[in-house]
């Protein structure tokens, strides 16, 4: 508790500016654990719908069906329910038309699902930016707070004599809790976007993977129907 106030005490007694680096910081470190909390909720249900809709999937149902049915529910869809919906609806589609072949069948469901798969992994990518900015640059951020107050600490003693460390202890004390609070804010930060891009990268490869499987069950179609 006597340091929790001790701290207290240096914030609020450090300067001006510092104090604008202190506040500064702590709304990155803020926004940086909304977003972590919120990435994490939206990661696990897009691993979670893809598992759920790929059992679907492979479980034998037929197309057309599979596909009615997920249009008709008034959930968004999302993962790889969204490129099987993008995909399937292009090939039926171009289906319609007597002249078009199976190859640019299959090439149109491709592009549509690769769209599709773009669009998931862009709306899963978004606040990863701003994870990876804090963690860069929140130290140095704390740095230039710290560099600040030990200045003005040492300013402080040119009007003094006879100069000691007990008379500059508590400005460096001040400065150095920006340097923490950077440290604070970067770390989790890092950690954060190093983990969900490594689960995004995972997720994209699934969904990679799901396009081109597909993409096999659509050409043997198409070619049935030649």
């Amino acid at each position: 508790m006597n340091s929790d106030m001790n701290i207290l005490a240096l914030v609020l007694g450090a300067s001006l500016f510092v104090k604008l680096v202190l506040l500064v910081l702590f709304a990155f470190s803020f926004a940086s654990w909304v977003i972590i909390f919120r990435k994490r909720q939206l990661l696990s249900r897009a691993n979670d719908s893809a598992d759920e809709f790929e059992e679907r999937f492979w479980s034998g149902a037929d197309l057309a069906g599979l596909f009615r049915e997920i249009t008709s529910g008034s959930d968004r869809i999302t993962a790889s329910g969204a490129i099987f919906e993008a995909g399937f609806r292009e090939f039926a589609r171009l289906r319609q038309r007597r002249s078009v072949d199976s190859r640019t069948l299959l090439e149109g469901a491709q592009r549509a699902m690769r769209v599709s798969s773009t669009r998931e992994v862009d709306r899963l990518e978004q606040g990863l930016e701003f994870l990876a900015n804090v963690g860069s640059i929140s130290p140095y951020v704390g740095l230039l707070g710290t560099v600040w107050g030990i200045m003005a600490a040492f300013q402080g003693l040119a009007n003094v004599k006879e100069a000691t460390i007990a008379m500059v202890a508590p400005g460096i004390s001040e400065a150095l809790v920006a340097t923490a609070m950077g440290l604070i804010a970067a770390i989790p930060a890092s950690w954060a976007y190093n983990r969900f891009s490594t689960r995004l990268e995972r997720l994209s490869i699934r969904y990679d993977t799901f396009v081109e499987e597909f993409s096999s069950i659509l050409a043997r179609q198409a070619h049935l129907e030649e």
